[in-house]
């Protein structure tokens, strides 16, 4: 039996149930083991923490950065904000030595 739906119709079903199956193989979608876990499921942990760490800090009124400025800032306000990190940072461990030298430059 042939499907009536039109063939655009048909391309987004296909294109849906290719993102399905490629996340499920993927354990992307198991859900209830990512609460089980306290894995963030949705987008609102990383919305907040842009809204926190950049927009409280970057949007005020009247306020004009250019893009150096703005990356020091919002570095270290990342610093300040994560547990630990301020001291990582001056210490020189891993990853932000790299920034510690940015900063310091």
């Amino acid at each position: 039996m042939e499907s009536r739906l039109p063939k655009s119709i048909k391309a987004d079903l296909e294109t849906t149930l290719t993102y399905f199956r490629n996340n499920i193989a993927k354990n992307r979608m198991n859900y209830a083991s990512h609460v089980n876990k306290n894995l963030p499921i949705g987008s609102g942990v990383t919305e907040a923490a842009c809204k926190t760490l950049v927009k409280q800090r970057l949007c005020g009124s009247g306020m004009r950065w250019k893009t150096k400025g703005a990356k020091v800032v919002l570095s270290l306000r990342a610093l300040v904000q994560t547990t630990n990190r301020w001291q990582q940072f001056f210490l020189g461990e891993g990853v932000i030595q790299g920034e510690a030298q940015y900063l310091m430059a």
